[in-house]
């Protein structure tokens, strides 16, 4: 697994080209603000060897940060019916690779062009640009939705429609700051709290009963 997910080589390797061309042509010190932000591209774009457990019964985080709400929603079109929709807002510090919480197959994919307001507002998942996934299984089915925030202006899926994912897979990433909404059904127990703090590919947020 590569330390850097490829899309951060292009931000990575122009800020180093101006660096130095800043530096050559201009003064040294001229390097010293496009240098940092090269530190900081290879920073953002980090992708950490995370060791997922396999675990069937379990929805888990698709992304690092803070779980922002825990809501009911009384209808949700893949799951037609009520279920819990949990947000974790990612902020620039947080690792941004974004990861399937359930191992199955894409059966639904909507991609939504919108604003770009702060992705911690309460109404950014109906007024932002999102791309949305619902995930099926033998047991349960789930949506996910990558959110932009008013830094982050790409959503980057690396999957597509009747794609098959494994828990814990990586599927896309945001770029620069933004949330992730994970709508889960009423039978499955939610694990977590609004303040949590969660792991990508590690932290549960619901549990199926058994």
């Amino acid at each position: 697994m590569a330390p850097i997910v490829h899309e951060g080589y292009v931000f990575i390797g122009a800020a180093l080209a101006l660096a130095l061309l800043l530096g050559v042509t201009v003064h040294p010190y001229a390097a010293i603000v496009p240098g940092v932000l090269a530190g900081y591209f290879a920073y953002f774009f980090r992708n950490p060897k995370r060791d997922i457990s396999m675990d069937a019964s379990a929805v888990i985080s698709p992304a690092d940060g803070t779980v922002q709400e825990v809501a009911h929603v009384e209808y949700d079109d893949f799951l037609k019916g009520p279920g819990n929709k949990i947000t974790v807002f990612m902020s620039v510090f947080n690792v941004h690779v974004n990861r399937s919480p359930i191992s199955g197959e894409i059966k639904c994919q909507k991609y939504v062009c919108g604003r770009f307001r702060p992705a911690y507002k309460d109404s950014v998942g109906y007024e932002n640009e999102h791309h949305l996934i619902g995930i099926e299984n033998d047991r349960l089915r789930i949506t996910v939705t990558q959110i932009a925030g008013i830094l982050a202006r790409r959503i980057v899926s690396w999957v597509t429609l009747n794609d098959t994912l494994v828990q814990g897979e990586l599927y896309g990433m945001i770029r620069f700051g933004s949330c992730l909404e994970i709508v889960m059904p009423d039978d499955v127990k939610v694990m977590v709290a609004k303040g949590d703090k969660v792991v990508g590919g590690q932290t549960v947020l619901g549990r199926m009963s058994d």
